[in-house]
């Protein structure tokens, strides 16, 4: 009798189904929410508004859309494997948090300008240095990061000279705040309109205008 063997296929190696990919850009909104709220905040800052409350609206935007909005933008951007949107957004969403929780508290406490300013020069070197980056992004995210840097030196000049408020320093830095947030809100403008077009409508100055996804998208380093 001749034994008969059942050849079996091989086993297959167990492979884990890919996880989907983020479909939308997180930029736009992130973008927004830190336009936004550099806007109101810098219109303080000029002291062109002088309401004793102003800052209240400033901060509750600081909380839900500079902050926490801007703050799940840069995780979306970890997800796409954009390590430039992913570090500006997450760090400027923590930045409006940090102001959120110590703005009332400096109003209470006060005589804390040195830290403050050292607190605002921090930020202005972190932005020097993804201005460097933002070379290889385009041209109108580098201007924002530009502006703000500037912004961010003034401001901390301004708290570091102590004494009864408004400084010239932080009022220049205002005006500087006001084009950064204008710049910013072009930028945010100019994504979402390019990628629901599917086509560059509003420039951004790419750096690298060969690619399409990117010239759309507008914020991913080339």
């Amino acid at each position: 009798m001749n034994d008969q063997t059942t050849s079996r296929p091989p086993e297959q190696p167990h492979t884990r189904t890919p996880h989907p990919a983020v479909a939308g850009d997180p930029a736009p909104l992130g973008l927004a929410g830190f336009a936004l709220t550099t806007l109101l905040l810098s219109v303080i800052n000029t002291n062109l508004l002088k309401e004793s409350a102003a800052v209240i609206p400033v901060l509750s935007l600081a909380l839900f859309y500079g902050g926490l909005a801007q703050f799940a933008a840069g995780l979306f951007e970890f997800r796409r494997g954009n390590t430039f949107g992913a570090t500006a957004f997450v760090s400027y969403g923590a930045f409006w948090l940090a102001y959120w929780w110590l703005a009332p508290r400096l109003e209470i406490a006060g005589g804390a300008h040195n830290a403050l300013g050292l607190f605002l020069l921090g930020w202005g070197i972190f932005t020097a240095y993804m201005a460097v980056a933002a070379l290889r992004v385009n041209l109108a995210v580098l201007a924002v990061l530009v502006l703000l840097t500037i912004t961010f030196v003034l401001l901390a000049v301004g708290a570091f000279q102590g004494g009864a408020p408004p400084h010239a320093a932080t009022q220049v830095g205002g005006w500087f705040g006001i084009a950064t947030g204008l710049v910013a809100w072009y930028a945010s403008a100019a994504t979402v309109i390019n990628d629901t077009h599917g086509r560059p409508v509003l420039p951004v100055g790419q750096r690298r205008p060969n690619r399409t996804s990117e010239a759309v998208a507008g914020f991913e380093p080339t």
